[in-house]
């Protein structure tokens, strides 16, 4: 197994193609050549290929690094960061960080890029995946998954899932990885893990779920899990190939969330008629917030912005010809003229569609895999690809007037299910129990513990 046995600094990509940007020094800062930089208001421009911060000072440089002095007491605030890109919930937000910001000037604007060590990265995650506010042992357990995932990133020898794509005039098949950030780690967003500086973490129980579980990982095989989450699974966990390349990852297996089995179910979800009874229907489940939580407890586990969507176990979504016609165009490019049927051709082990058939009066497509279908299908995002359709025709010819979208689950459903491992930890259950629950096989082994860096 290749892993680290210091923390390592990690690098996050805050914005990329910003025209300029407006930051606030908290505390001293200095640039990479150790010039001092005094605290203040500046606003970070490109001229030509080099950055330029003007404010009580003026710097310029090709690549612009502030770093601060003391991680610990030094602040800068950036105006304007775009969160939950091209998902329902994108807005803009000021956002606090420690450690480096470095300005980059690229052809499409400037990139900044957040340099801190791993550890203070995580403490940030968990508190902008969920709530700071979350019961203790979901904050455990949700450090220990976000640290194996980027470990799994960096340091993971099994080889990396790639954005990729088989596509030809009949059928588009897309998935992605992490590998489209070239000039960092990852991201700040849901397309990595959300990380939101410091901003959210207002309690001290994200601090000490991440000093608690310090340099833990999950194991599975003497590899660290690529372990993934998402916010509802919809009863059901999906498997890796759902979403992903097509192979199997023995430990992200799909779980029923709940004990036991669904016994008044058929299954597998695989076959569309077993998908259908389970999606239209309201199953017992950890994430089934109607059956296992409170009103009370979502308002303590979801970010502020999360806590606008309720809907997330069971959800519907409703279309005119004209709408999904124009979604479609908007979406993906293709005039499919009015739209006659939306057809699943495959689904995953949750009952997520893995291959959706779009025909049209001017043609017909299949596209894949949940997230291309989720895309597709919406302005924003889809919640999941776990749904049935059902059309309605009124004016007596072979296109719908309707379609009726009802689904299940909120994201892709692999690995962890946030709102279920809440409702695990509410009734007692303690991170390991929700780690072993999720991810079946796997082992917890400490990787690092020294504070100490890597740069």
């Amino acid at each position: 197994m290749i892993a680290p046995d210091t923390e390592p600094i990690i690098t996050v990509g805050l914005m990329s193609g910003a025209g300029s940007s407006k930051v606030a020094l908290a505390g001293p800062f200095e640039t990479a050549n150790g010039d001092q930089v005094p605290e203040g208001h500046y606003v970070i421009s490109r001229v030509g290929s080099a950055v330029r911060a003007e404010g009580p000072t003026t710097v310029e440089a090709p690549s612009l690094s502030l770093r601060a002095r003391d991680i610990e007491s030094c602040r800068a605030t950036l105006d304007e960061v775009v969160i939950g890109i091209d998902f329902h919930w994108q807005r803009k937000e000021s956002q606090t960080f420690q450690g480096t910001l470095t300005f980059v000037a690229g052809k499409d604007g400037i990139t900044i890029i957040n340099e801190l060590p791993l550890e203070s990265y995580l403490v940030s995650v968990i508190s902008s995946e969920m709530s700071a506010s979350c019961p203790p042992e979901l904050l455990r357990a949700h450090a220990i998954v976000s640290r194996s995932w980027l470990l799994a990133q960096l340091f993971g020898d099994r080889p990396r899932p790639r954005p990729a794509s088989a596509t030809d005039d009949h059928e588009i098949i897309r998935w992605y990885g992490r590998e489209s950030h070239a000039d960092f780690d990852v991201c700040a967003d849901d397309h990595c893990q959300r990380y939101q500086g410091i901003s959210k973490a207002f309690s001290r129980a994200a601090l000490d779920a991440v000093e608690a579980t310090r340099g833990i990982a999950l194991i599975w095989d003497e590899e660290i899990c690529d372990a993934r989450y998402s916010k509802s699974c919809g009863g059901m966990t999906e498997v890796y190939r759902a979403a992903w390349e097509d192979k199997d990852v023995p430990y992200l297996s799909s779980v029923y969330d709940f004990p036991g089995r669904p016994a008044e179910f058929a299954m597998p979800l695989t076959d569309h008629a077993n998908a259908e009874a389970w999606i239209t229907s309201s199953p017992p489940a950890y994430c089934n917030a109607d059956v296992a939580a409170s009103g009370e407890l979502l308002g303590r586990i979801l970010p502020g912005f999360d806590q606008e969507t309720r809907d997330f176990y069971r959800w519907e979504v409703v279309y005119s010809q004209e709408e999904i016609s124009k979604i479609l165009f908007r979406r993906t490019g293709i005039d499919f003229g009015r739209v006659k049927t939306l057809q699943a051709l495959s689904r995953g082990a949750s009952g997520r569609i893995t291959r959706l058939e779009i025909s049209g009066e001017k043609r017909s497509l299949i596209i894949g895999k949940e997230l291309e279908i989720r895309r597709s299908l919406s302005r924003s995002h889809l919640y999941s690809s776990a749904f049935v359709v059902r059309a309605e025709t009124g004016r007596g010819d072979s296109y719908p007037d309707l379609f009726r979208l009802t689904g299940a689950g909120w994201g892709h459903g692999v690995g962890l299910c946030q709102i279920g491992a809440a409702v695990m930890s509410e009734l007692g259950h303690s991170h390991r129990e929700i780690l072993y629950h999720y991810f079946r096989g796997s082992e917890l082994r400490t990787l690092y513990q020294p504070k100490e860096s890597l740069r």
